[in-house]
């Protein structure tokens, strides 16, 4: 007896933990950011592991824009780049959605899907998991035709994941605001069309 009490606890705080986000997906829950985020969004922006494809590592100034960036875009757009948690260990380990990008390009504005996540939580299938039910929110919800994903040529991790999650690729640009940075500059684009 004893037994089936702890599984339906645990099923009702299961439950629980999901009702506390926008969607879920098997494993993930995707939220609005908290305040409580700064300090761990602060230190995986600046795990340099994480950051290599980035033109440097963020510290708390730049996380704390980003943040509100993103908060501001929820409230207005109904999307972002979305806190994320684990929905077991209810733990946050990054981020994963959409955004608007507006930079200088050809298929620009446009609204992008991107993660970046905790370096514990590389290899498991997350951002995999997370990007799809991202474009599902995207599709479903948003009533998006498009959606587009953008990385340095050079990373080859995130690109894998455009391709798992059904995007195609269009081709590569030169990215106006990596100019600087000759290594990062030339970026890939992938597409999915509803």
């Amino acid at each position: 007896m004893l037994n089936l009490e702890n599984k339906h606890t645990e099923l009702l705080l299961y439950q629980k933990r999901r009702m506390n986000y926008l969607f879920t997906s098997e494993r993930l829950g995707f939220r609005n950011w908290k305040v409580s985020d700064m300090s761990k969004m602060t230190a995986i922006n600046g795990n340099p592991n994480v950051m290599q494809f980035f033109p440097s590592v963020q510290d708390e100034i730049h996380t704390a824009r980003f943040i509100q960036r993103m908060q501001t875009e929820f409230e207005t757009k109904g999307f972002c780049y979305f806190a994320v948690d684990k929905l077991n260990e209810n733990e946050f380990i990054g981020f994963i959605g959409l955004s608007e990008q507006t930079f200088e390009s050809p298929f620009t504005p446009c609204v992008d899907i991107g993660w970046r996540l905790a370096e514990s939580a590389w290899n498991q299938g997350f951002a995999t998991e997370g990007a799809k039910r991202c474009l599902k929110y995207a599709s479903e919800v948003l009533k998006l035709k498009t959606v587009k994903a953008i990385a340095p040529e050079l990373n080859l991790n995130s690109i894998r994941v455009m391709q798992k999650i059904g995007m195609i690729k269009v081709g590569t640009f030169e990215h106006p605001l990596l100019k600087n940075f000759k290594r990062l500059e030339t970026c890939i684009f992938y597409e999915i069309f509803y």
